[in-house]
């Protein structure tokens, strides 16, 4: 979410009928129009390498992933996002073509342009949506994944991860190397920085 519109309030029916015919995406926030940029080749890379592993592991199970293209709606808060990834085991999903209401994972690639709204606004209104078990935030300038997972208490605990890990997403079932994310994508710079210490985040923010 990169640039928004002048403010004249459109309706989620308008925005969708726009959002099926343009050549450029757009999120939408309660009323709100944000033209989205595109993405850099290690953005697309991470976020397609990641997709390919949940679809494998996720066969027969009941389970979809979706990349890049595919809405995920919030609808307490009027909010339509497009996650870099996002998977849903719910079977009223199945039923939209266009739109997922009950995602059980979402996966953001940070960019410099919508990191600060990627860690801020939109974790907090991805937080409104039930069935959401983790959030996860993936760096494309070094091999740094971050794992929020909804906790038995509602909080909200960071499990990072850093080269030479393995990692874990307890909401599908799946754990692989994190270098698996990473295949086919150069930084410009070797990976010295440590990963974050855990936090918590209490469910109340939500």
């Amino acid at each position: 979410m990169v640039a928004a519109s002048a403010f004249s309030y459109i309706s989620p029916e308008e925005y969708l009928a726009a959002e099926a015919t343009s050549p450029i995406k757009h999120e939408y926030r309660n009323g709100e129009v944000y033209a989205m940029a595109g993405g850099t080749d290690a953005h697309v890379t991470i976020a397609l390498n990641l997709w390919a592993l949940l679809r494998a592991h996720l066969r027969n199970q009941g389970c979809r992933a979706y990349a890049l293209d595919m809405k995920a709606r919030i609808e307490v808060l009027n909010c339509y996002y497009y996650p870099d990834v996002m998977v849903t085991c719910d079977d009223r999903d199945f039923s939209s073509s266009a739109v997922k209401r009950h995602p059980c994972l979402i996966v953001e690639v940070l960019s410099d342009s919508t990191e600060a709204f990627d860690r801020g606004d939109k974790f907090t209104d991805y937080r409104h949506l039930e069935s959401l078990q983790e959030y996860v935030l993936i760096s494309q300038t070094r091999q740094q994944v971050e794992v929020f997972r909804r906790n038995a208490e509602g909080l909200w605990v960071l499990h990072p991860y850093r080269a030479g890990e393995r990692v874990s997403l307890a909401s599908v079932g799946w754990a692989g190397g994190i270098a698996d994310l990473y295949e086919d994508v150069t930084f410009s710079e070797p990976d010295t920085t440590p990963a974050s210490d855990d936090l918590k985040f209490d469910a109340e923010a939500r």
